[in-house]
């Protein structure tokens, strides 16, 4: 590898970290805006969604440039190619962002009613993959990756568990559905930033290791040797 296209990969790396940090504040700005009712801080995530967008494009604009001027091959070529799909993955967890604070600003605006208790689980667990995600993809740990993949199937119970707690409590009180059903969609917003999560620490296995494990689960157990 020339240590210009060395350079270039480390300033990849940190413009996904700082992309990374800027979607992160967004979901958790989000997630304060539905527990605290703060509809101002549901229209900070809203405004700051073009922040996001604008920088998903310029680093895709940079990937490919590098791809032109350098034809990177092997680790390299998986590299910046990780790294497109990863900055999808980002722009997309910003979206989901915004979605819940759409959510949590209309909530802000009615009556109050009760939040099933396994919302602060899912939250705590989605972050949770957030970050790690974007660590082992620093650190380049595919055990690390693996981990998070199987991590997925608690969230996903978790949103059954809202589903059906809040199913519970439209059926209790009928005057509660239409602000219900927000609950139903934050909850499926949570679900899928954890698959987007996923997505990225399946892609750092295959930027490592040279190796797609999507779609294949029983990889998610199978650290490499390597590491």
């Amino acid at each position: 590898m020339s240590k210009h296209l060395q350079n270039e990969i480390e300033n990849l790396k940190r413009r996904v970290l700082t992309i990374g940090a800027t979607v992160v504040d967004a979901i958790q700005k989000a997630l304060v805006a539905l527990e605290e009712r703060r509809a101002d801080v549901a229209a900070q995530v809203m405004e700051g969604d073009k922040k996001i967008d604008s920088a998903e494009v310029e680093l895709e604009e940079e990937c490919l440039k590098l791809l032109a001027l350098y034809q990177p091959v092997a680790e390299d070529l998986r590299f910046i190619a990780a790294v497109m799909k990863i900055n999808n993955d980002l722009e997309r967890m910003g979206d989901e962002a915004v979605n819940i604070a759409e959510h949590a600003s209309f909530l802000a605006r009615n009556v109050p009613i009760p939040v099933p208790p396994q919302f602060q689980a899912i939250n705590t667990a989605a972050m949770r993959m957030v970050w790690e995600s974007l660590d082992a993809f620093v650190q380049g740990n595919t055990i690390n990756a693996r981990r998070i993949c199987a991590e997925d199937d608690e969230v996903d119970q978790l949103n059954r568990e809202i589903i059906d707690a809040v199913w519970r409590m439209m059926r209790d009180d009928p005057e509660t559905v239409e602000r219900a059903t927000h609950l139903f969609s934050v909850s499926r917003h949570l679900e899928r930033i954890a698959d987007h999560a996923t997505n990225i620490a399946e892609d750092v296995v295959y930027m490592v290791e040279g190796k797609i494990i999507r779609h294949h689960s029983s990889e998610y157990f199978t650290p490499s040797e390597s590491d």
